[in-house]
């Protein structure tokens, strides 16, 4: 059962999310607060004044490239020159790696951002060589960490940051302006907080505590952003104004594409990019990946959920020569059909299965895969999702070992929605309604936006929209309110005059100077089918 709410209760609820109250820039802790973070620093310093050759090792993702790009933006600004190398995902595997290290020979430093703090073998290699290497990255640490001359990671029992949950991007923002401090030199930090907000929004980071404090200061210094990429985007998604659902659905999605379709230089290039007639000629080409991508997703899905054994707690399918750039996609995709966490492995042939999880609900993925560790080559990620390898010969065992680690854990499922915030009539939706949600964006992980649930709700009309018809656009009747909804990519069949239950969000609709309410629809349950 949901609570019935009034604006005011709503208000109190939302409000509870934040129990250190909105913070603001000027609350960001010192980046000394890092552990190594001055010594990071001071070795940095000292290959600019020595003249070293210094190479940044990022990561395919958007925290990784827009982390690579942080880096990239800032030695330009200083007039320092460096190498850059964005692993490929289909040559060289996940971030700094053995297979890296050829291609970075001749370095004198190398510093790694959104990656590195589970590159044991890699690490020494680049001791081997003479490369002397700092590991800036966010995720767990595995039981043995790299050797290294300094690591920057938060999550190290021995660091005081005090904020768990923070990006790649956000570390290199932090390392510049330590690197900023140390120098004497003037450089704007703003500037730089653009592709930050990016990239806590693209990897799904808590929007609370200071992760909210830098998005809001992001979004404001994107819109007023000179940089020619961001410029190119506005004016593709016909946007004067960017939010954190647009960075969320729709750019993070084509930065991402040139990592999981071909490679993620591309991204850079294009974040980079030093005039509006190249930002646009860049961004057609991640618009082309990103449509690539999304019909290759699709066709994997319908062959993923055809494997699906419905018994196991832990999805697991596996396919020949599924693409590897969108078997995370694919996963998150089947977690959400069937309500279970899910693992999607490609076998290239070779007798090698490499794939991606994702968790649902409450269940830690990374916790319950890293007991299977003795069947796995590679393995890293966090709670949500993961990146794994394993011999076939392996599969069975692990599944097995999967299943049994999930029961062991005890997880129990929820049968209610959390994001549902509670139950309201449509004579409570309102423009004070809208105002008060609006008082607590940016939304997103760990700040969903609130969803409601009205009951005994009847289909007055029902039509489809879209190229394909596969969207739906309704109109809703309660208690003599009449209110639009739309719901997208569904293709469901509802009778008209139904009483449904509906869960959905508001949304002020803009068209042609006016301004409407309507509900977002994401779920609409058949209560009483009228008889005709």
């Amino acid at each position: 059962m949901y609570k019935k709410l009034s604006l005011d209760s709503l208000d109190t609820l939302l409000q509870n999310r934040f129990q250190e109250g909105f913070l603001s820039l000027k609350d960001l802790p010192n980046p000394s607060t890092f552990k190594d973070m001055n010594r990071a620093t001071e070795r940095i310093v000292q290959a600019i004044k020595n003249n070293e050759k210094i190479t940044i090792v990022g990561d395919y993702d958007v925290d990784g490239v827009t982390s690579t790009t942080l880096m990239r933006l800032f030695f330009e600004e200083i007039d320092y020159p460096i190498e850059w190398i964005i692993p490929n995902r289909f040559r060289d595997g996940y971030g700094l790696s053995e297979n890296i290290i050829p291609q970075i020979l001749g370095t004198d430093l190398a510093i790694t951002v959104d990656n590195g703090i589970s590159a044991v073998y890699a690490a020494k290699l680049c001791k081997e060589e003479g490369i002397e290497l700092i590991i800036t990255d966010h995720h767990l640490l595995a039981p043995e960490v790299p050797e290294c001359f300094a690591i920057i990671d938060q999550k190290q029992e021995e660091c005081n940051f005090p904020y768990a949950d923070v990006c790649g991007a956000q570390i290199a923002w932090y390392l510049i302006a330590s690197l900023k401090n140390a120098l004497g030199i003037k450089i704007n930090m703003m500037s730089y907080m653009e592709l930050v907000a990016i990239a806590i929004i693209a990897d799904m980071m808590p929007l609370q505590h200071i992760n909210r404090a830098m998005v809001e200061a992001g979004l404001k210094a994107l819109n007023k952003s000179t940089k020619p990429a961001i410029k190119a985007f506005k004016e593709h998604a016909q946007k004067e104004i960017l939010n954190a659902e647009d960075i969320g659905f729709f750019l993070a999605p084509l930065l991402n594409s040139a990592g999981r379709m071909e490679d993620a230089s591309f991204s850079v290039d294009f974040l980079t990019s030093t005039n509006i007639y190249d930002a646009r000629v860049r961004l057609q080409r991640l618009i082309d990946f990103n449509t690539l991508r999304k019909s290759t997703e699709q066709d994997l899905t319908i062959m993923a959920l055809e494997q699906v054994n419905i018994d196991d707690e832990v999805i697991v399918v596996e396919g020949e020569d599924w693409h590897e750039g969108v078997v995370g996609i694919v996963a998150a995709r089947v977690a959400r059909h069937h309500e279970k966490p899910c693992i999607v492995l490609s076998n290239n042939g070779d007798g090698l299965l490499k794939g991606s999880g994702r968790s649902f609900g409450v269940c830690d993925l990374f916790a319950i895969t890293d007991s299977c560790r003795e069947y796995l080559e590679k393995f890293g990620g966090h709670q949500a999702a993961i990146g794994l390898s394993l011999r076939l010969e392996s599969l069975e065992a692990f599944k097995n070992q999967l299943q049994k680690n999930y029961e062991e854990h005890n997880y129990i499922k929820e049968e209610i929605d959390p994001d549902i915030v509670g139950e309201i009539s449509f004579s409570k939706i309102s423009f004070d309604l809208t105002k008060c949600i609006k008082k607590y964006e940016p939304y997103g992980q760990g700040n969903p936006t609130p969803k409601f649930i009205s009951k005994n709700v009847e289909i007055l009309q029902v039509d489809t929209m879209g190229k394909e018809g596969e969207h739906l656009r309704f109109s809703f009747l309660q208690e003599g309110i009449v209110m639009a909804g739309v719901q997208f990519k569904s293709r469901e069949m509802y009778e008209i005059g139904s009483k449904v239950d509906v869960i959905y969000t508001v949304n002020e609709n803009h068209f042609r100077g006016n301004v409407t309410l309507q509900l977002m629809v994401e779920k609409v349950r058949i209560c009483i089918a009228l008889k005709v």
